[in-house]
């Protein structure tokens, strides 16, 4: 019986301590209404703020440069290059947004065709390469910017990222695994050029016979190469 007593004691007790906070806090909001006011004031800026950057900023700044970006790509269609290149250029120095990454990419394109490669590798450099098509195919471009330029250190880790990036896409992965075994070639690394092949007879064995190209014979060229 005592025991009971105690619980119930103890329980009016908790019950208590949490009426006085409670009744604390009340009593402390009452006494400065100005706190709910300043908070709500507060709340309502960052809404506000944020309400403002969404369709007084961001929202116009990616319509207008969606639109310089459409404007580029009509004169590429219309194999205006020239014009295009330039109106890329200009995209992607006044705007950001995905039209600015993209403009990027398209004036690398033009100037590699161009083969003015340094200036390539400079728009590649702002590209954002995460995309597994698009963004892997971007690393290969600045790998094949490296070969062109002899520098087939940089280039080897391009093609290496953008194996990584092309996520064992059958259609794409096979064929940047196939620009590294080329480089590693020219580096005369014969070993991992061989272990290359290797991977692609493995991994991908309908790509040689997709491009009309027999990978044994390349991989025992390595391997003789490497006096194995």
């Amino acid at each position: 019986m005592a025991d009971n007593k105690t619980n119930t004691e103890e329980t009016r007790t908790s019950i208590d301590e949490v009426n006085d906070t409670l009744t604390g806090l009340g009593e402390k909001v009452q006494n400065n209404p100005r706190i709910i006011v300043y908070s709500c004031v507060a709340v309502a800026v960052v809404v506000a703020v944020i309400l403002i950057w969404v369709y007084a900023v961001r929202q116009p700044g990616i319509n207008a440069a969606n639109e310089a970006l459409g404007q580029a790509d009509i004169e590429l269609l219309m194999g205006n290059d020239s014009v295009a290149l330039a109106k890329y250029q200009q995209v992607a120095a006044d705007h950001g947004y995905k039209a600015g990454d993209l403009a990027d990419l398209n004036a690398a394109i033009l100037l590699y065709k161009d083969k003015k490669y340094e200036e390539a590798l400079n728009h590649l450099k702002n590209y954002s390469s995460s995309e597994s098509i698009i963004g892997a195919g971007a690393k290969s471009l600045e790998g094949d910017c490296y070969v062109n330029l002899k520098k087939y250190a940089e280039a080897l880790d391009c093609f290496k990222q953008a194996v990584k990036i092309s996520d064992n896409n059958p259609a794409y992965t096979p064929t940047f695994l196939l620009k590294e075994a080329t480089v590693l070639r020219e580096m005369k690394d014969y070993k991992a050029e061989a272990a290359i092949y290797e991977q692609i007879i493995k991994e991908y064995p309908s790509y040689g016979a997709e491009i009309g190209t027999d990978f044994q014979k390349y991989l025992e060229r390595a391997l003789a190469s490497a006096g194995e």
